[in-house]
């Protein structure tokens, strides 16, 4: 299996695993002229914004660390996109996450990193 299509796999098992925790999905791989974002969803009163990462095992390190500060910005940066190009407000309760997908360990970490600006 190529690299796309193991991501689009392990995006599709974060999504299910979203779904048992009460999420809703409202879209995967979206693209915009600014980037991309693995999954949108909805859980409870937020609009999550969720960047997922896959390692077969902790030899490189962690899943959720290869979500450093530059990519933080790029998610944010789509996050904005995403906001303005559906019309929602500034009072939008935001949240961004990640699931962490380590071997077999699928983990939840909810407001994983802060909107980031500029």
């Amino acid at each position: 299996m190529d690299k796309r299509n193991k991501g689009k796999a392990y995006e599709q098992k974060a999504a299910e695993y979203l779904k048992t925790k009460g999420f809703r999905i409202l879209e995967m791989n979206y693209h915009c002229k600014v980037g991309e974002i693995d999954i949108v969803a909805k859980d409870e009163e937020y609009l999550v914004f969720v960047e997922v990462k896959y390692r077969a095992n902790a030899k490189s390190g962690l899943p959720q660390e290869a979500v450093d500060f530059r990519k933080q910005k790029k998610i944010s940066a789509t996050a904005g996109f995403y906001i303005m190009s559906h019309h929602l407000t500034e009072n939008t309760a935001v949240r961004f996450d990640v699931v962490s997908i380590l071997g077999e360990e699928t983990t939840l970490i909810k407001n994983a990193f802060p909107y980031c600006f500029g």
